[in-house]
């Protein structure tokens, strides 16, 4: 059967992580992808989250004390452009996952956007690992959607192929403008 964009998101995240890696998500959210990435990487790893909203990183340091998961996650109470700032450059990063949109169950007026999502892409390219992955689950069907979602596209395709495998996974014939599912590879 196959896998809806989150799915397989989290699917290619189980195949390529190991114990003791370093990774980002880049939009914590409800903690559901902070707490996968936090038991990936192990005690010996570590989990960079952030998120611009306060109640989307409470709500994720409550999920990972009670999967007893904090000691390997460290969360930031600001946006993803500002990894540059928060991680040493030489920290070579093995995964990052986005969900780019709006906080389920929050505010739906605030949203992630190109400028700012692009400029965490750079950032996490920049350190990311031989083998390591970039997952971005875009969710367009809002206002400000349609904008990220092909900005993000136009850089990615622009990506050099000798350095990334660039896939793009995504229903055709759904209502609703679902999900898809944007993987960057380094090679």
């Amino acid at each position: 059967m196959l896998e809806n964009a989150l799915h397989y998101s989290r699917t290619l995240l189980t195949n390529t992580l190991l114990p003791g890696d370093s990774v980002i998500d880049a939009t914590v959210g409800n903690g559901n992808d902070t707490v996968l990435l936090a038991t990936l990487v192990g005690k010996y790893g570590m989990v960079y989250g952030f998120d611009l909203q306060k109640k989307a990183i409470e709500k994720t340091k409550e999920k990972l004390l009670l999967t007893s998961l904090s000691s390997q996650v460290r969360l930031f109470n600001q946006g993803h452009e500002t990894i540059g700032s928060v991680l040493p450059q030489d920290t070579p990063i093995a995964g990052a996952i986005f969900n780019l949109g709006y906080l389920p169950n929050g505010d739906k007026t605030i949203i992630t956007t190109g400028e700012t999502t692009l400029i965490a892409i750079k950032e996490i390219l920049s350190r990311l690992r031989k083998g390591g992955l970039l997952l971005l689950v875009v969710y367009h069907g809002h206002i400000g959607g349609k904008e990220e979602k092909d900005a993000v596209l136009t850089y990615v395709q622009k990506l050099s192929q000798t350095d990334y495998t660039v896939l793009r996974y995504d229903f055709l014939n759904q209502k609703n403008n679902p999900p898809l599912l944007i993987a960057i590879e380094k090679k």
